[in-house]
């Protein structure tokens, strides 16, 4: 249930927020995805997997898991904790874990999905719009979820580390989060997306660069500056 939140956004209903996407008529779109086009945080679902399913080793889930619950108290910040939750792995096959992030979505993330925002996604890839997606979880769980939504991995931009012969190291390359997320936009040439579809005050600055911004499913941070903006913000999880 969504906190009070000081300054209430008007919003969307279904059938206004569908029409409004289709109106904008956008030749790109960006969409996050945790939180946006399914509820909760994969990227902190698919820690707890590869911890459970034994992937990541002992000494490992115990640094990181501290970590996380500092992050938790507010005693570690957003990018720093997902730079962790993704360099943690190093030592790691890509391919051990390409193979448990393609499990984990199939089983706990697709059976989520907010029926509307696949159905919306789908229907603007159908009309030619370029579908872009950015996160800040890692690339692994993000491009193997959206092959199935068929967006291609060059149109992904997630936290990524490096990797060197199939083994993932612990170098840091990108982490799209706050301004990140616009930064890692505006590499690939994208200044000012058509439209853009975020749910957490970490997607602001790329929601800033939209022509049509459709913060959906927004925390509170984020409802409260859609007010102050005159956004618009759609709650899928509540509709009916």
């Amino acid at each position: 249930m969504n906190q009070a939140i000081s300054a209430s956004p008007r919003r969307f209903n279904r059938s206004e927020f569908l029409q409004n996407v289709r109106d904008a008529r956008p030749r790109t779109a960006v969409f996050d995805f945790d939180g946006t086009l399914w509820p909760g945080d994969a990227g902190s679902g698919f820690m707890h997997w590869t911890i459970a399913t034994r992937l990541l080793p002992g000494e490992a889930t115990r640094h990181i898991l501290d970590r996380h619950a500092l992050y938790n108290r507010g005693e570690v910040g957003e990018i720093a904790i997902c730079g962790e939750m993704t360099s943690i792995y190093a030592g790691i096959s890509e391919k051990a874990l390409r193979e448990s992030a393609a499990k984990y979505f199939v089983d706990h993330v697709q059976p989520h999905f907010f029926p509307e925002m696949i159905a919306i996604l789908k229907e603007l890839q159908a009309s030619g719009t370029d579908i872009w997606a950015v996160s800040s979880t890692n690339n692994w769980m993000i491009e193997e979820g959206v092959r199935e939504l068929g967006i291609a991995p060059d149109h992904v931009l997630a936290a990524c580390v490096a990797v060197e012969d199939g083994i993932v190291r612990e170098t840091i390359l990108d982490i799209p989060s706050d301004e990140g997320k616009a930064e890692a936009l505006r590499r690939v040439g994208l200044t000012h997306p058509d439209a853009v579809f975020g749910n957490s005050v970490h997607d602001l600055h790329m929601l800033e660069m939209a022509k049509h911004p459709y913060p959906v499913n927004p925390t509170v941070a984020l409802a409260e500056k859609s007010a102050e903006l005159g956004w618009n913000v759609y709650y899928p999880a509540t509709e009916g």
